[in-house]
């Protein structure tokens, strides 16, 4: 946690003058997304609006707008805690990415996005050639954020910034974070090759295979005996 809060000192400039609830939400879903807090850490106001330099009424705004998001807890008497999410949870993020990134798959996607796709997957492939798991996790949560803006649609894309925050706090269920990413470094290299063929079928069809086997193995983190 003060690592985590030390480094959004570097964020102060984001705010501008004009600081914001929304702004300062939008860094900390961020944060939850690079992997920097982990579900169950309770949130500290007093280090937080320090790091930030905010007034403690615009935290306590921002996370209540992280709360309508299903990323924080606010428990009674006892502060505010990054949400821990079940396995029903992950069911139902699965879902709405099958509806959200296969149906963008099957848009052909023209040179401009492609190179942002290729990007994420070449940074992901960097990282893991250093063993930087954490980096692969955020490099492919980036990915799938390029894929859904395929659908040239603003508001999928903010549900899908929502959307992928909650399943990185998901991410942290694995103790070993390399079982997960590692052989979706190479599934999204493959994916990316499908796409620039231009084969938007056969992406479609690998994406949903591939999503499906991401939240089986999510699943049995959550309960390797079953």
């Amino acid at each position: 946690m003060e690592n985590a809060v030390a480094d959004l000192e570097k964020d102060r400039s984001r705010l501008g003058r004009s600081s914001t609830a929304e702004r300062v939400a939008d860094i900390l879903r961020e944060r939850i997304m690079e992997g920097f807090f982990r579900p169950g850490q309770r949130l500290s106001e007093e280090a937080i609006t320090e790091a930030l330099a905010v007034s403690r009424n615009t935290l306590r705004e921002s996370f209540r707008l992280l709360g309508h998001e299903r990323l924080l807890d606010h428990r009674l008497n006892r502060g505010v805690f990054v949400r821990v999410l079940s396995v029903a949870d992950v069911a139902d993020l699965y879902l709405v990415r099958r509806v959200l990134e296969v149906a963008a798959v099957r848009t052909r996607a023209g040179e401009a996005a492609l190179a942002v796709i290729r990007e994420t997957v070449a940074e992901a492939e960097r990282a893991a050639a250093v063993d930087d798991w954490q980096a692969v996790g955020t490099a492919n949560i980036r990915f799938h954020q390029a894929i859904v803006a395929l659908n040239g649609s603003g508001r999928l894309d903010e549900a899908m910034r929502q959307l992928l925050a909650e399943l990185r706090l998901v991410f942290h269920v694995m103790r070993n974070p390399r079982v997960l990413h590692e052989p979706f470094v190479a599934r999204n290299r493959e994916l990316l090759e499908l796409m620039e063929a231009g084969r938007c079928e056969e992406a479609a069809a690998y994406l949903d295979v591939y999503l499906g086997d991401a939240e089986r193995l999510l699943i049995r983190a959550y309960d390797p005996t079953g």
